[in-house]
């Protein structure tokens, strides 16, 4: 079921809500990034992000053409979304990193599966060999 749910950096510094169905899951991702950040992200459509308070929408970061473009707050550093555009996505997307959901319960992020994403090896459509790591 869709819901709008809000979220912030840790400082509150950057805020957002974003209109999610967390049961149609999540993803992680071994890519060097998601790795490194342990992201977990909710995907939806750019029309269902609206950026509430920030500066801009906080300091970005992109270290190749085919990755989105992260976001972090630049006080406390807690990074709260991502934008990107790929065919194998749809379109373009923004990546809410679930763990700053303020209003979202556990139940409700366990509510749906965990997709994983080979992205180490740019075969984003297929779980890498190895997930519990992630």
């Amino acid at each position: 079921m869709l819901k709008t749910y809000r979220g912030s950096c840790h400082c509150g510094a950057v805020k957002y809500e974003a209109d999610i169905d967390l049961a149609q899951g999540a993803a992680k991702c071994n890519c060097t990034f998601c790795l490194k950040a342990r992201a977990w992200a909710a995907t939806v459509k750019p029309s269902a992000f609206r950026l509430i308070s920030g500066s801009g929408e906080g300091v970005a970061y992109h270290r190749h053409e085919q990755a989105p473009v992260k976001f972090h707050c630049g006080v406390c550093g807690v990074h709260t979304h991502a934008r990107g555009d790929a065919d194998y996505m749809g379109g373009a997307f923004v990546q809410i990193f679930v763990a700053t959901l303020d209003d979202a319960s556990p139940e409700e992020l366990l509510s749906g599966p965990v997709r994983y994403c080979d992205g180490r090896n740019n075969n984003w459509t297929n779980p890498p060999a190895e997930t519990r790591h992630l």
